[in-house]
């Protein structure tokens, strides 16, 4: 504050100095607004918001480029850029191989891109050879084939004529008389129709499903027909013996009893009985007319001289597994 100061006159005194009077001089005070607080969502959520929409330049580019990979994909679809030049083909025999080829053959020239992968499926497991296909594409000009193929397990024979079957039942090729010598024959009378690339009557199932282990198993003798009788299978092997298997359940382990059983027996054995498995038997004298064999021709195989109270089945024990399921 400021103090001012003056002289007065009195009438008594003469001059005499007046008290100073104090004026009181208010300053002008400034208030400063401060912003009011913004939600914390709203300071969050708008930058991200800005950020997040596109810019005029950056659409512009990704139309350019979207333009650009649809003109390439029509100019490489509709040119030879990417024609094919090889089918390549793995997984099946040579004969199978060049089948294969050959009837893809029509698409050599095609691009990759423009290869109707699903008809040319079609066209090649309707192939009585084939089973299965996948197909890869290897750019620039290949298209590889990997082939599942049909695996033939027997020979059906009807009088003079011969069909090559496979593991699935379907009829492969027609076959010349004594061709596939080393499949087993299943034969049958007049009645039956074939056709190549079509399945086969329900009724040989069973006799395929006896032969079709065989294919993956060291099976010590040749197989030259597999007979249907009343429900019970049986195995005619090249030396004369008949390998009874009985019934269609557990047709795996029964043949692997007989692979263990038959180096065991001796030259007058005439058949050998795995219809169980846990106790196969052998006789000397068939007995056509009966489902099972006869009590009187039965014997269990002795082993070596120098063993004779080991039977046949003390032999096969821990060497067959218990159960391959039906």
């Amino acid at each position: 504050m400021a103090r001012r100061g003056r002289v007065e006159r009195g009438p008594r005194w003469g001059v005499r100095e007046a008290r100073p009077r104090v004026t009181a001089v208010r300053s002008e005070s400034a208030v400063v607004p401060f912003p009011a607080e913004q939600p914390r969502v709203q300071s969050c959520v708008q930058p991200v918001r800005h950020r997040l929409v596109p810019t005029g330049r950056s659409l512009l580019l990704a139309l350019v480029l979207l333009l650009g990979a649809g003109s390439a994909y029509v100019v490489a679809r509709e040119t030879s850029v990417f024609a094919v030049r090889t089918i390549d083909v793995s997984g099946a025999p040579p004969a199978v191989a060049l089948q294969v080829q050959h009837a893809l053959q029509d698409d050599l020239g095609t691009s990759l891109l423009r290869i109707d992968l699903t008809r040319a499926r079609a066209t090649l497991t309707s192939m009585p050879t084939v089973l299965g296909v996948s197909f890869d594409r290897g750019f620039p000009h290949t298209l590889r084939i990997v082939v599942v193929p049909e695996r033939p397990v027997a020979v059906i024979r009807q009088g003079a004529s011969s069909w090559l079957v496979s593991a699935h039942g379907r009829v492969m090729a027609t076959l010349a008389h004594g061709a596939r010598a080393t499949l087993p024959r299943i034969w049958i009378g007049k009645g039956l129709s074939f056709t190549v690339g079509a399945p086969v009557d329900a009724t040989l199932l069973p006799a395929l499903q006896a032969v079709t282990p065989l294919a993956a198993m060291r099976f010590p003798a040749r197989i030259t027909a597999v007979r249907t009788t009343k429900g019970e299978l049986t195995l005619e092997l090249r030396s004369g013996v008949e390998v009874r298997l009985g019934d269609q359940h557990d047709v795996p382990l029964k043949l692997a009893v007989a692979a263990n059983v038959l180096p065991l027996i001796d030259s007058s054995t005439r058949y050998v009985d795995v219809s169980v498995p846990d106790r196969p038997v052998s006789g000397t004298e068939l007995n056509p007319t009966a489902s099972t064999p006869t009590p009187s021709t039965e014997t269990q195989v002795q082993t070596p001289a120098q063993t004779p109270d080991r039977t046949l089945k003390s032999q096969v024990e821990g060497k067959t597994p218990v159960s391959s399921g039906p």
